[in-house]
């Protein structure tokens, strides 16, 4: 469905197939959270493809820290403005789906042998390579944001603020009040406007269906207590996981205690956000059904709330009040973005070896323009074989 009413009858800026395609890759390769995989998508939709004005891609990355995982949230966002509806589904659900899948199989082998797969230590030396991703994207989008004074100001004060763990909205509200003080710039040309929408576990293996299929009333109820922790889904995945054990441990004992904590290991072996847990959850209490249904229903209220701002940010971007509000709001994407490699290094790069990977890969993707996920493939091959402690 079109977001505004000149863009009916028009057609899509890409097709639906291209898309899926772009964030099925960006979706498998997205290690190390929300940020890195914001770096991918910068890179492989705007430094490579051009599909989105940079500015604007900045402003879904703002919108999408309300509600739900904001990496899922910029997928909508992108797909949106690029297909419109149609979309910001297939976009969100091929990036998603690389994760569900993986965990879909890592909870089979899990409930069949009771341990983690021993992934940990490929999965570890990824970690330079990620934060050199970061650091690439957010180089990137400060050569086009930095431009004057008052945005280095909000850039350095949502840097600072970012490091200090202070909430995303708010650091976004106050960038964008700034963005009211910030020199004129003149109006570019609108972007391309988005299309009107056109008009058992019984017959898996063993190995997949560890307990029975539920019910239609338990789907029901597994999809509406996900549902509940996704109106709540605020902050990203680490705030979320002390929601999801008061619910799935403490309140109704669907997980034990160290199910709980293997679960959220698992969800970190893959690469996308660390609320693919609920698809851990989800399997153990209705396989792959359950998996799905679970999923979907945490991701929905976020993603639902998105659709609404993507449609509203149609309306109303090209306003002078939005377009002031949203130019503060980019330098301190760029600050939040350069927190995110800061804190990610600081937790998990201890040796002069590890640094060593982070500068080459910072140099391979930016000079040598090298694809992320060959540096992925060798980070981790790196990690298997005890080369980046």
């Amino acid at each position: 469905m079109a977001c505004s009413e000149d863009a009916r009858g028009r057609a899509p800026v890409t097709s639906l197939v291209r898309l899926a395609g772009w964030f099925v890759r960006i979706g498998a390769t997205g290690f190390g959270g929300g940020m890195a995989v914001i770096a991918l998508m910068e890179r492989e939709l705007i430094r490579k493809r051009g599909l989105l004005p940079p500015e604007e891609f900045l402003h879904g990355v703002g919108l999408g820290q309300v509600l739900g995982s904001f990496a899922v949230n910029a997928a909508l966002f992108c797909g949106y403005r690029l297909a419109g509806w149609p979309g910001a589904l297939v976009a969100g659900v091929s990036f998603l789906a690389p994760s569900v899948a993986l965990v879909i199989l890592l909870s089979a082998l899990y409930f069949r042998y009771h341990a983690v797969p021993a992934m940990q230590s490929a999965v570890a030396g990824l970690t330079p390579v990620v934060v050199a991703l970061i650091l690439a994207a957010a180089w990137s989008i400060g050569q086009r944001v930095l431009r004057s004074g008052p945005a280095w100001l909000v850039f350095a004060g949502a840097l600072g603020a970012s490091l200090g763990h202070m909430n995303p909205v708010w650091i976004l509200l106050a960038a964008g009040a700034a963005g009211f003080f910030f020199p004129a710039e003149k109006s570019g040309s609108p972007a391309p406007a988005p299309a009107e929408d056109a008009a058992g576990r019984a017959s898996l293996p063993a190995l997949l269906a560890p307990g029975g299929i539920l019910a239609g009333a338990a789907m029901g109820n597994l999809a509406w207590v996900f549902f509940r922790i996704g109106l709540v889904f605020f902050g990203g995945g680490f705030v979320l996981l002390p929601v999801l054990h008061a619910h799935l441990v403490t309140g109704l004992g669907w997980l034990t205690p160290r199910e709980f904590l293997d679960g959220v290991a698992i969800s970190q072996l893959t690469p996308g956000p660390i609320a693919v847990l609920a698809t851990f959850a989800g399997y153990h209490l209705g396989g792959v059904a359950g998996a799905l249904v679970a999923t979907a229903a945490l991701f929905a209220p976020g993603a639902a709330f998105m659709l609404f701002l993507c449609r509203q940010y149609e309306r109303r971007h090209q306003e002078p009040w939005a377009r002031r509000f949203l130019a503060g709001v980019n330098p301190a994407v760029a600050g939040m973005v350069l927190s995110a490699a800061f804190a990610l290094g600081a937790g998990h790069l201890g040796s002069w070896t590890s640094m060593a990977a982070v500068a080459a890969s910072f140099l391979l993707l930016t000079a040598a323009r090298l694809h992320p996920a060959l540096l992925l493939a060798a980070g981790a091959l790196a990690g298997w074989r005890g080369w980046l402690p």
